[in-house]
């Protein structure tokens, strides 16, 4: 009987043994795991700051080639009106 319960206790601590070794490689795994999944998020995130760097570059462009062409209209239009009253002078006498 002695020997039966020795083998339980055998069994027992094996089984313990075996429990907790597979509880940490499950724990290393899982590790691994999160540090594949943080490089790859700060990868994207990289990616899309560059991104959103390139667009705001282009977008800023844009905006610069608007105002240019907002400045020309201005000067033609006031160029215009130089004209106009000029004009008005010379009728109104």
């Amino acid at each position: 009987m002695v020997t039966v319960a020795w083998t339980a206790i055998g069994l027992l601590a094996a089984t313990l043994a075996a429990l907790v070794g597979a509880i940490f490689q499950l724990g290393g795994r899982i590790e691994g795991v999160g540090r594949d999944v943080n490089s790859r998020i700060d990868g994207m995130a990289q990616e899309l700051g560059a991104r959103i760097g390139a667009q705001g570059r282009e977008l800023g462009a844009r905006i610069d080639a608007l105002g240019d062409r907002i400045d020309a209209q201005s000067a033609r239009i006031d160029a215009q009106s130089l004209r106009i009253d000029a004009h008005l002078e010379r009728h109104a006498g």
